[in-house]
């Protein structure tokens, strides 16, 4: 049986901000439900403050512990639970993770080093030793770099193999050298391989010393070695290349499904389509819009920042809603961007609502209300908001960038056959956008083509089931 340990800093339902939490949530029970005896997964991340009673009430305790950090020395608890067939471990340190937030905070360098250091200490207290340790983006770098550094004396650690993953190459945990020993109990000889640009660089640590970097889209895996999507790491990746995977993440097809969601107003499938517009006109009563099933609705769930794609919304929506249209917007960004969307609500009382803010089931119920869903993207890794819409039949409009690219493509017809299950665009500008849009909202007008586009749509798997099995492919790869 191979063993395999996911190390990162979130993972839904206890404590997430994003699509790193998504992906130790869903991914670990998809590789054990793919493999059931051929796997054991598990998972360690920090006991954050944020983390329910009801999940604490389960945990049991597994082990404590010292963790010495160069000079500190801090108390450590190792809480379990199983969830889904899978073991998840859990970093009790209240001074480190007993935050209102999970990240952000002056000592992120210390909080995340402990962390990773704890991680891999605490094997030989639970007498778990993996085959595979996945560490997951700049948070965890430094457990790959003390595994191939500081542990590599110790046969037990020795034998063990490691893949990062990199879900953002934005973030890529960048420090002075004064932290060095101090802070991440490194010395002169592992200097070398954490500096990168005068400053230390976790995640540059990763990549060289794991035997796998892998991506969250194959798009990705090649755009991260072009300097306009690097942000300075290409020429590391590309002396790395070898290395270098791309593997398209997917959605949790039990919390993300509209013929059971409980958030909804009226469940449906890709059966009983003719349901989805009743959730539309329950959202429109619900915000104060006309209420009609004919007017299309456009919807934007995202973080409100220029490389969502936002600075290009902004050029051009003005023109889409001066049709006969709805838009809604969800999330919260700069202050630039939210006060665009609070003006034009304003301009357009009857077709705007502007929501900055973040809740996760009222985005559950503008994607089962929305007919056109715009994702236009600067870059994107992976993205999942294209996948929950079409889930929620939902047509996406999106820019031709990393897992936007791999996920949905541009549709046209074949005879009567339906190819493609969006609208898509290659260059970063707004008239293109705009373009897409028209288009979808011609389409949207056809009532057979639209209800033949959304069947192909719903129909087009997004579950976690094809990449386990290409996670497992890449594991064994490594035996």
């Amino acid at each position: 049986m191979k063993k395999i340990l996911f190390v990162g800093a979130e993972a839904m339902p206890f404590a997430a901000t994003g699509g790193l939490g998504d992906v130790l949530g869903s991914l670990p029970a998809a590789l054990k439900s793919a493999d059931p005896k051929g796997v054991d997964v598990r998972v360690v991340m920090p006991l954050y403050g944020q983390v329910k009673d009801e999940f604490r009430s389960l945990m049991k305790e597994e082990y404590v512990f010292t963790v010495r950090l160069s000079w500190r020395e801090q108390y450590c608890r190792v809480m379990s639970l199983n969830r889904d067939g899978v073991i998840y471990y859990f970093i009790d340190n209240e001074y480190y993770f007993k935050r209102d937030s999970l990240y952000g905070a002056f000592d992120d360098a210390e909080r995340f080093a402990f962390f990773s250091m704890a991680s891999l200490s605490m094997l030989q207290c639970i007498d778990f030793f993996p085959d595979i340790l996945h560490a997951h983006d700049w948070q965890s770098a430094l457990s790959v770099v003390y595994l191939k550094t500081l542990f590599s004396h110790d046969p037990r650690y020795a034998s063990i193999r490691a893949v990062f993953t990199i879900h953002n190459i934005e973030y890529q945990g960048r420090y002075d050298f004064s932290i060095l020993g101090d802070v991440f109990a490194l010395g002169a000889t592992e200097r070398s391989i954490v500096e990168y640009g005068n400053c230390i660089n976790l995640m540059k640590g990763a990549i060289v010393c794991a035997d796998i970097v892998s991506t969250v889209s194959p798009k990705y895996a090649e755009e991260i070695r072009d300097p306009q999507y690097s942000h300075g790491l290409d020429p590391i990746l590309r002396e790395n290349a070898y290395k270098i995977r791309g593997i398209l993440n997917g959605i949790d097809y039990v919390y993300y499904d509209p013929q059971k969601d409980p958030c909804i107003e009226k469940t449906f499938s890709v059966k009983t389509i003719k349901n989805k517009v009743k959730n539309k006109l329950a959202l429109q009563r619900d915000l104060a819009l006309p209420e009609s099933e004919d007017i299309p609705m456009i919807a934007i769930i995202s973080r409100l920042a220029a490389h969502k794609g936002i600075d290009i919304i902004t050029e051009i929506i003005g023109k889409v809603v001066s049709g006969n249209v709805q838009l809604i917007i969800l999330g919260k960004g700069t202050p630039e961007y939210e006060g665009f969307f609070y003006n034009l609500e304003k301009i357009f009382p009857d077709k705007v609502r502007a929501m900055i803010m973040y809740d996760r089931d009222l985005s559950k119920r503008i994607y089962a209300a929305c007919d056109i869903f715009l994702m236009p993207s600067k870059s994107e890794p992976c993205g999942l908001s294209q996948m929950i819409a079409s889930r929620y039949g939902a047509i996406p409009v999106t820019r031709e960038t990393g897992g936007l690219y791999d996920s949905i493509k541009g549709y046209w017809l074949d005879g009567d056959t339906v190819m493609g299950n969006g609208f898509t665009f290659a260059g970063y500008n707004s008239y293109e956008l705009l373009d897409r849009i028209n288009a979808a909202l011609e389409l949207y007008a056809d009532k057979d083509k639209r209800i033949a586009l959304i069947e192909k749509i719903m129909n087009t798997d997004f579950s976690w089931k094809v990449s386990a099995e290409k996670y497992l492919e890449m594991y064994n790869s490594l035996s």
